[in-house]
């Protein structure tokens, strides 16, 4: 013969133990998850304009035509022109006909170009048929004043990524014989700004 215990120890949660749980939960979610959004926001969108300067970049290269990278400051949208001789043209990959726009909540703050600072208005980003990017730093601001920056080294090509201000680059001593690589194919109707110090 079996005999059963029958305790009166209670096994699980009551209700109110369940509430008390998922009111702390909700909380944590409220809280916490707006403010990774955003800030994931604002890299996956550096992420994305870092993969559109190394496209552009690739894409000028491997056509040897220039390509330019215009960027609305006002509107947050930029798109992608080709350059032939003095004339600019829409792209042939139908992914660029139409500009690309940044998400709401994040803008250009500032771009500068060479040693000239935007804040407004349109701005051209050239990139030259031997690979060259022309040196830009571009910063980007969400609606909490998150910054995220991103810096071209025109020699290099590389690209840097910080959510600080970057220091003013130094002015490099360019030899002669270096110079003459680095110039622009005459195909690109313009020259780089701000790429070779003055010399005094």
């Amino acid at each position: 013969m079996v005999i059963r215990h029958w305790s009166l120890e209670r096994s699980g949660f009551t209700i109110l133990e369940m509430l008390i749980v998922l009111f702390l939960l909700t909380i944590v979610v409220v809280v916490v998850l707006p403010r990774f959004s955003l800030d994931e926001d604002l890299r996956s969108t550096g992420r994305k304009l870092v993969g559109v300067l190394r496209t552009f970049q690739g894409l000028a290269a491997t056509s040897q035509q220039p390509v330019k990278l215009y960027l609305d400051l006002d509107q947050g949208i930029y798109w992608m022109m080709r350059v032939e001789g003095k004339e600019e043209r829409l792209p042939l990959d139908p992914a660029w006909k139409l500009p690309r726009s940044l998400p709401e909540s994040i803008r250009f703050s500032e771009v500068s170009i060479g040693p000239d600072k935007h804040f407004s208005g349109r701005v051209d980003v050239s990139f030259f048929a031997n690979g060259r990017i022309e040196p830009v730093t571009m910063y980007l601001t969400d609606t909490k004043n998150n910054l995220l920056g991103l810096a071209v080294d025109s020699l290099t090509g590389g690209i840097r990524v910080s959510d600080e201000r970057f220091d003013p680059p130094l002015n490099r001593f360019i030899p002669d014989r270096v110079k003459i690589l680095l110039k622009p194919n005459s195909q690109a109707g313009t020259t780089p700004r701000g790429l070779f110090p003055t010399q005094q």
